[in-house]
């Protein structure tokens, strides 16, 4: 029989009806069981029963040297917070004042921002009474006991001990100014003891609404090593968390160095973690929803042993210089030196001296350390090895002597009569550093000796515009591109950054003179290209990085990023076209300095059992008579591996730089068995000397 069209809707509609009534007696069913079998069961574990979300801190990613000591690192910290619960005033006291109790028995500290000190009633030492008063609305012609017993009975505090009762209003006033709920807390104790933290939680029941929590914190295992390269790190400001709201306010954020450059990859990722509590703020269960993860390892070319050997040399240098120094000249008391990888460009050590304390910086600095730092004359905060410029001197003599080569105006034979004052123009006529002149020299004993005369006459014959394109190459006057913030680019003598140039300003250049100013990483970047035969670095201080899980951040993605942060477009420099042959004449100058009698640098490397090839300046400062000191070099001679370069402010003497060179050298070619251990707790128009 055939089913008409009619029937058939019918039949659709009647089973619809049917779902509809088996679908709501289900309902019915399961609310009468909610509402009647357990109601009553569940409405009392609502009413006792909170959940809160609280953050998991990522770890911060560790910078580490490249043999895999840990120059920074994180290190956990047990703090205490403390939620609004529905305990009663009296409990909420008494709570409060075990907790003080506890935490002093193991000589921790809590938060204690209240300025009234008890037997006898006074103002902390430092509190400025009035503007306190004024704050916090209290009456000014109140005593200090009055404003005792204001808040004692404000806080509804019973105990009759004035050291308890001060116990109790001094953590209630640090939760009062800054209010909590029962999502929000208030820390009122970090940096707590193991037995503390054991104590509040074997005893939790005793603590109502106290919680421990475990927070990654920021630490300096060997002190104030390699400060100027790692940088420090701060707690967030307002300013920044209106910049990027990824932030939590209770994030650090790197200021400066590696921590500044890298933040994005130390960082980590907080993760989240549930907490049900009771009303009376017992904790019933915990768990994690989003686990954190550790921000990204951060590996550096730099070698600990090394770094820590270059900074404490550089500063028993300028110290011992500062009590050796005639009268009449400025005393060093900065400095700065580099070691550089010939091969590949990788920095091996890169200090600034003095040093500081990046530790400080951790919780924030206080304002008596930030206003130390910051009126200290020593620029201490400065990385002089980026951030500092100075003329070359007689460090750049081998710039001029490859451009008297290159454009023919010299050959490696050419000699020159150096016969004292030097007169060939008529605006500038200078005297050798050695008066009664040199006499005849070529080019590599005029680097021994570093003959200014000879320099002269080769930068006139080459000229300018030789000199500056040898100098381009070597990456003089320009960034490197060091993934550090703050190097400066330094400046190139030329008739565009001088006025009216003259033939005078040309033979003033040509020793390292007049506006020419380098950083100490140029210098060592271009002493390195020297001992590699002209073969252009791309300087580097990062090995590479490492993520939470194992992966390797992709060299292309650094240079991306590092090109954008940075704002590096390319690198600095470019290959030197020399032969063999004329670079050797240049290289076996610069070992005469080191290994012959008449070297600048010979009694500093005298019985040295490793050749050097070196180079000493003493580039005027157009301070009187005061000098920046210089030494360049590079060893092994006949293998170079590194190259180094060390400037001190106001040294005077190229020479006395150079025992700096000779520990660095020693050091790194295993002359010495030291090893790193954790800390726990303008120019006028003078002339170069030699």
């Amino acid at each position: 029989m055939k089913i008409r069209k009619r029937d058939t809707t019918k039949i659709r509609y009647n089973l619809t009806t049917a779902l509809v009534y088996i679908i709501g007696i289900v309902l019915l069913l399961r609310l009468f069981d909610l509402q009647i079998i357990h109601g009553r069961e569940y409405r009392e574990e609502s009413n006792t029963r909170l959940t809160r979300e609280t953050t998991l801190k990522a770890a911060r990613g560790n910078i580490l040297a490249s043999g895999g000591e840990k120059l920074v690192s994180t290190s956990i910290e047990h703090n205490v917070e403390i939620y609004k619960t529905k305990i009663d005033t009296q409990t909420l006291n008494s709570t409060l004042l075990l907790f003080a109790q506890t935490l002093e028995a193991n000589n921790d500290s809590y938060v204690d921002n209240f300025p009234i000190t008890v037997n006898p009633y006074a103002f902390k030492s430092g509190t400025n009474e009035e503007t306190w008063k004024k704050s916090n609305k209290i009456d000014s012609s109140l005593t200090e006991e009055d404003i005792f017993n204001k808040y004692k009975t404000k806080y509804q505090v019973q105990e009759d001990d004035l050291e308890n009762a001060r116990k109790i209003i001094t953590l209630r006033f640090a939760i009062e100014q800054e209010g909590y709920s029962n999502t929000k807390s208030v820390t009122l104790a970090t940096g707590i003891s193991d037995s503390s933290f054991a104590k509040l939680n074997e005893m939790s029941s005793s603590f109502p609404g106290i919680s421990t929590v475990d927070e990654p914190i920021v630490s300096y295992p060997y002190g104030e090593l390699a400060s100027h390269i790692l940088g420090y790190v701060s707690p967030v400001s307002q300013d920044d968390l209106a910049k990027d709201s990824s932030y939590d306010q209770n994030d650090v954020i790197g200021r400066t160095g590696i921590e500044q450059v890298f933040d994005k990859y130390l960082r980590g990722e907080d993760g989240v973690k549930q907490v049900d509590i009771s009303v009376d703020g017992q904790i019933t269960n915990e768990y994690i929803s989003k686990e954190a993860e550790s921000g990204s390892d951060i590996v550096l070319t730099i070698d600990a042993d090394l770094q820590k050997k270059t900074e404490e040399s550089l500063a028993s240098t300028i110290e011992t210089l500062q009590s050796t120094i005639e009268p009449g000249y400025e005393k060093p008391t900065e400095g700065a030196a580099v070691v550089i990888n010939v091969k590949t460009g990788e920095i091996l050590a890169m200090a600034s001296y003095p040093n500081y304390n990046p530790s400080l910086f951790i919780g924030g600095i206080s304002q008596a350390n930030w206003n130390a730092y910051l009126q200290d004359t020593r620029h201490i905060l400065v990385n002089k090895a980026i951030a500092d410029q100075s003329a070359p001197g007689s460090t750049f003599k081998m710039v001029t002597a490859i451009a008297g080569i290159q454009s023919g105006a010299i050959d490696i034979n050419t000699k020159i009569n150096d016969t004292g004052r030097y007169t060939y123009y008529q605006d500038y006529q200078p005297y050798c550093w050695k008066k009664v002149g040199h006499g005849w020299l070529n080019v590599t004993q005029a680097i021994e000796k570093s003959c200014n005369y000879f320099f002269y006459e080769t930068g006139r014959r080459a000229g300018i515009d030789a000199i500056d394109k040898v100098a381009n190459c070597f990456g003089l006057g320009q960034k490197t591109g060091i993934e550090l913030p703050g190097e400066i680019s330094g400046i190139l003598a030329s008739p565009q950054t001088e006025k009216e140039w003259t033939g005078g300003k040309t033979i003033q250049a040509a020793i390292g003179q007049l506006n020419n100013a380098f950083t100490p990483l140029q210098m060592a970047k271009y002493t390195a290209m020297i001992a590699n035969g002209g073969k252009n670095l791309d300087v580097t201080i990062i090995k590479s990085i490492k993520n939470s899980d194992g992966t390797e951040v992709s060299r292309n993605e650094l240079d991306t990023y590092i090109s954008q942060t940075l704002d590096k477009d390319t690198n600095s420099g470019s290959d030197l076209d020399i032969s063999e042959e004329n670079l050797n004449a240049i290289k076996e100058g610069m070992k005469g300095v080191t290994s012959d009698t008449e070297g600048t640098a010979h009694s500093s490397f005298a019985n040295f059992n490793i050749e050097v090839g070196g180079k000493t300046g003493s580039a005027s400062t157009g301070k009187g008579k005061n000098a920046n000191a210089w030494f360049v070099g590079f060893a092994p001679y006949d293998d170079p591996e590194i190259a180094v370069a060390v400037y001190v402010k106001n040294g005077q003497h190229g020479n006395d730089t150079a025992p700096i060179a000779r520990d660095i050298f020693a050091q790194y070619l295993g002359m010495n068995s030291s090893s790193v251990t954790e800390d726990m707790s303008a120019l006028g128009e003078s002339q170069a000397l030699y």
